[in-house]
Protein backbone atom coordinates (compact mmCIF):
# COMPACT_ATOMS: atom_id res chain seq x y z
CA UNK A 1 0.00 0.00 0.00
CA UNK A 2 1.26 3.20 -0.98
CA UNK A 3 1.32 6.44 1.31
CA UNK A 4 -1.17 8.16 -0.33
CA UNK A 5 -3.27 4.76 -0.37
CA UNK A 6 -2.52 4.32 3.39
CA UNK A 7 -3.80 8.22 4.13
CA UNK A 8 -6.88 7.26 2.33
CA UNK A 9 -7.90 4.18 4.13
CA UNK A 10 -7.13 5.71 7.38
CA UNK A 11 -9.87 8.23 6.36
CA UNK A 12 -12.13 6.18 5.27
CA UNK A 13 -11.71 4.31 8.89
CA UNK A 14 -12.20 7.54 10.75
CA UNK A 15 -15.34 8.26 8.51
CA UNK A 16 -16.39 4.70 9.33
CA UNK A 17 -16.28 4.89 13.20
CA UNK A 18 -17.47 8.22 13.23
CA UNK A 19 -20.77 6.85 11.67
CA UNK A 20 -21.23 4.00 13.63
CA UNK A 21 -20.54 6.16 16.80
CA UNK A 22 -23.96 7.57 15.95
CA UNK A 23 -27.07 5.82 15.84
CA UNK A 24 -27.24 2.03 16.05
CA UNK A 25 -30.93 0.16 16.74
CA UNK A 26 -32.04 -3.12 16.94
CA UNK A 27 -35.15 -2.78 14.79
CA UNK A 28 -36.85 -6.31 14.89
CA UNK A 29 -36.76 -10.14 14.20
CA UNK A 30 -37.43 -11.65 11.48
CA UNK A 31 -38.54 -14.94 11.71
CA UNK A 32 -39.97 -15.54 8.21
CA UNK A 33 -40.16 -13.21 4.98
CA UNK A 34 -43.48 -11.41 5.99
CA UNK A 35 -41.58 -10.21 8.84
CA UNK A 36 -38.93 -8.26 6.69
CA UNK A 37 -38.48 -4.75 7.10
CA UNK A 38 -38.90 -2.29 4.14
CA UNK A 39 -36.11 -2.42 2.29
CA UNK A 40 -35.93 1.20 2.48
CA UNK A 41 -31.67 0.96 2.44
CA UNK A 42 -28.74 -0.92 1.80
CA UNK A 43 -28.20 -4.01 3.69
CA UNK A 44 -25.37 -6.02 4.87
CA UNK A 45 -25.78 -9.35 6.18
CA UNK A 46 -23.26 -11.46 8.58
CA UNK A 47 -22.97 -15.21 8.31
CA UNK A 48 -21.49 -18.24 10.25
CA UNK A 49 -21.20 -21.30 11.90
CA UNK A 50 -22.40 -21.40 15.25
CA UNK A 51 -19.83 -20.42 18.17
CA UNK A 52 -18.33 -18.87 15.27
CA UNK A 53 -18.06 -15.02 16.90
CA UNK A 54 -20.69 -13.60 14.79
CA UNK A 55 -22.18 -11.77 17.98
CA UNK A 56 -19.04 -9.96 19.42
CA UNK A 57 -17.84 -9.10 15.68
CA UNK A 58 -21.25 -7.05 15.25
CA UNK A 59 -21.06 -5.47 18.58
CA UNK A 60 -17.33 -4.95 18.31
CA UNK A 61 -17.84 -3.20 14.93
CA UNK A 62 -21.05 -1.41 16.55
CA UNK A 63 -18.85 -0.34 19.06
CA UNK A 64 -21.79 -1.53 21.58
CA UNK A 65 -20.98 -3.77 24.22
CA UNK A 66 -24.07 -5.98 23.92
CA UNK A 67 -26.11 -4.69 20.11
CA UNK A 68 -26.18 -8.38 19.14
CA UNK A 69 -26.55 -10.63 22.15
CA UNK A 70 -23.68 -13.25 22.71
CA UNK A 71 -24.60 -16.98 23.94
CA UNK A 72 -23.37 -19.84 25.25
CA UNK A 73 -25.46 -21.98 23.36
CA UNK A 74 -24.41 -22.03 19.88
CA UNK A 75 -27.10 -22.07 17.49
CA UNK A 76 -29.80 -19.60 19.63
CA UNK A 77 -29.83 -16.91 16.74
CA UNK A 78 -32.83 -18.50 14.43
CA UNK A 79 -34.02 -15.60 12.71
CA UNK A 80 -33.11 -12.61 10.90
CA UNK A 81 -32.01 -9.50 12.94
CA UNK A 82 -32.27 -6.31 11.42
CA UNK A 83 -30.09 -3.07 13.12
CA UNK A 84 -30.52 0.48 11.89
CA UNK A 85 -27.28 2.51 11.42
CA UNK A 86 -26.78 5.96 10.94
CA UNK A 87 -29.39 9.06 10.44
CA UNK A 88 -31.78 10.23 13.13
CA UNK A 89 -33.78 7.96 15.31
CA UNK A 90 -37.51 7.62 13.93
CA UNK A 91 -35.94 8.56 10.03
CA UNK A 92 -34.46 5.97 7.74
CA UNK A 93 -31.57 4.61 8.40
CA UNK A 94 -28.02 4.99 6.19
CA UNK A 95 -27.48 1.52 6.25
CA UNK A 96 -28.66 -1.98 7.70
CA UNK A 97 -26.80 -4.89 9.62
CA UNK A 98 -28.81 -7.96 9.23
CA UNK A 99 -27.79 -10.98 12.02
CA UNK A 100 -28.35 -14.05 10.01
CA UNK A 101 -28.95 -17.68 11.84
CA UNK A 102 -26.15 -19.65 12.52
CA UNK A 103 -25.47 -22.64 10.97
CA UNK A 104 -23.95 -25.90 11.20
CA UNK A 105 -24.64 -26.80 14.59
CA UNK A 106 -25.04 -30.73 15.27
CA UNK A 107 -27.32 -30.47 18.00
CA UNK A 108 -30.39 -28.79 16.05
CA UNK A 109 -33.53 -30.53 14.69
CA UNK A 110 -33.30 -31.64 11.47
CA UNK A 111 -36.50 -29.50 10.89
CA UNK A 112 -35.21 -26.48 12.62
CA UNK A 113 -32.20 -26.82 10.47
CA UNK A 114 -34.41 -26.83 7.23
CA UNK A 115 -36.16 -23.90 8.36
CA UNK A 116 -33.14 -21.56 8.88
CA UNK A 117 -31.82 -22.82 5.03
CA UNK A 118 -35.16 -21.91 3.74
CA UNK A 119 -35.35 -18.69 5.52
CA UNK A 120 -31.34 -17.73 4.57
CA UNK A 121 -31.88 -18.71 0.66
CA UNK A 122 -35.32 -16.74 0.32
CA UNK A 123 -33.62 -14.03 1.78
CA UNK A 124 -30.71 -13.98 -0.43
CA UNK A 125 -32.26 -14.60 -3.11
CA UNK A 126 -35.14 -12.38 -3.07
CA UNK A 127 -33.92 -9.07 -1.13
CA UNK A 128 -33.26 -6.22 -3.78
CA UNK A 129 -31.03 -3.97 -1.09
CA UNK A 130 -28.54 -6.74 0.30
CA UNK A 131 -25.41 -5.01 -1.04
CA UNK A 132 -22.45 -7.49 0.80
CA UNK A 133 -22.49 -10.58 2.93
CA UNK A 134 -20.21 -11.74 5.14
CA UNK A 135 -18.83 -15.37 5.86
CA UNK A 136 -16.90 -15.20 9.33
CA UNK A 137 -14.91 -18.10 9.08
CA UNK A 138 -13.15 -19.40 12.78
CA UNK A 139 -9.48 -19.18 12.08
CA UNK A 140 -8.72 -22.02 14.32
CA UNK A 141 -10.89 -24.31 12.02
CA UNK A 142 -10.93 -22.50 8.37
CA UNK A 143 -13.30 -23.59 5.92
CA UNK A 144 -15.72 -26.47 6.86
CA UNK A 145 -18.12 -28.11 4.18
CA UNK A 146 -20.54 -25.73 6.38
CA UNK A 147 -18.85 -22.77 4.76
CA UNK A 148 -18.24 -23.99 1.70
CA UNK A 149 -22.20 -24.70 0.99
CA UNK A 150 -22.54 -21.25 2.50
CA UNK A 151 -20.30 -19.73 -0.24
CA UNK A 152 -21.79 -21.75 -2.83
CA UNK A 153 -25.02 -20.72 -2.00
CA UNK A 154 -23.76 -17.33 -2.34
CA UNK A 155 -22.59 -17.84 -5.86
CA UNK A 156 -25.17 -19.26 -6.56
CA UNK A 157 -27.67 -16.39 -5.47
CA UNK A 158 -24.96 -13.92 -6.84
CA UNK A 159 -24.34 -12.36 -3.55
CA UNK A 160 -21.05 -10.85 -3.55
CA UNK A 161 -19.36 -11.64 -0.30
CA UNK A 162 -16.06 -11.34 1.98
CA UNK A 163 -14.33 -14.15 4.00
CA UNK A 164 -13.71 -12.92 7.55
CA UNK A 165 -11.35 -14.58 9.90
CA UNK A 166 -12.73 -14.93 13.37
CA UNK A 167 -11.03 -15.23 17.16
CA UNK A 168 -7.31 -15.02 15.21
CA UNK A 169 -5.52 -13.86 18.73
CA UNK A 170 -6.41 -17.78 19.56
CA UNK A 171 -3.98 -18.92 17.38
CA UNK A 172 -0.38 -18.42 16.60
CA UNK A 173 0.83 -16.24 13.78
CA UNK A 174 2.35 -19.15 12.04
CA UNK A 175 -0.97 -21.21 11.85
CA UNK A 176 -2.63 -18.25 11.45
CA UNK A 177 -0.39 -17.36 8.38
CA UNK A 178 -1.49 -20.74 7.13
CA UNK A 179 -4.75 -20.58 7.44
CA UNK A 180 -5.41 -17.38 5.85
CA UNK A 181 -3.78 -18.44 2.86
CA UNK A 182 -5.47 -21.82 2.43
CA UNK A 183 -8.91 -19.80 2.75
CA UNK A 184 -7.72 -17.29 0.05
CA UNK A 185 -6.85 -19.98 -2.19
CA UNK A 186 -10.12 -21.92 -2.32
CA UNK A 187 -11.64 -18.68 -1.85
CA UNK A 188 -10.55 -17.84 -5.85
CA UNK A 189 -12.82 -20.60 -6.95
CA UNK A 190 -16.09 -19.28 -5.83
CA UNK A 191 -17.10 -15.96 -8.48
CA UNK A 192 -19.02 -14.48 -5.79
CA UNK A 193 -16.01 -14.25 -3.36
CA UNK A 194 -14.16 -10.94 -2.51
CA UNK A 195 -10.65 -11.80 -3.11
CA UNK A 196 -9.30 -10.03 -0.12
CA UNK A 197 -9.84 -11.73 3.48
CA UNK A 198 -10.12 -9.76 6.60
CA UNK A 199 -8.55 -11.16 9.94
CA UNK A 200 -10.49 -9.74 13.14
CA UNK A 201 -10.46 -9.96 16.51
CA UNK A 202 -13.49 -8.39 18.21
CA UNK A 203 -11.43 -9.14 22.15
CA UNK A 204 -8.32 -7.12 20.58
CA UNK A 205 -9.95 -4.90 18.08
CA UNK A 206 -7.74 -6.64 15.25
CA UNK A 207 -9.05 -5.97 11.72
CA UNK A 208 -12.53 -4.36 13.39
CA UNK A 209 -11.33 -0.80 12.00
CA UNK A 210 -10.82 -1.98 8.15
CA UNK A 211 -14.02 -4.61 8.07
CA UNK A 212 -15.93 -1.11 9.48
CA UNK A 213 -14.65 0.75 6.74
CA UNK A 214 -15.11 -2.21 4.39
CA UNK A 215 -18.69 -2.76 5.27
CA UNK A 216 -19.46 0.88 4.76
CA UNK A 217 -18.40 1.22 1.41
CA UNK A 218 -19.94 -1.75 0.35
CA UNK A 219 -23.75 -0.43 1.70
CA UNK A 220 -23.37 3.30 0.43
CA UNK A 221 -20.63 3.33 -2.29
CA UNK A 222 -17.11 3.88 -2.89
CA UNK A 223 -18.38 7.81 -2.61
CA UNK A 224 -19.83 8.12 0.79
CA UNK A 225 -16.88 9.80 2.11
CA UNK A 226 -18.22 12.56 -0.09
CA UNK A 227 -22.02 12.63 0.89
Amino acid sequence: MTPEEEREQQRRERAATRLFSGRVDFLLSAPQLKFLPDPVCPEVAFCGRSNVGKSSLLNALTGRKAIARASVTPGRTQELNFFDVGGEPGSQPLLRLVDMPGYGFAKAPVKVVERWKNLVKSYLRGRPVLARNLVLVDSRHGLKDVDREMMKMLDEAAVGYRIVLTKTDKIKASELERVANQVAEEAKKHVAAYPELHLTSAEKGMGIEALRAAVVSDALGEGWLER
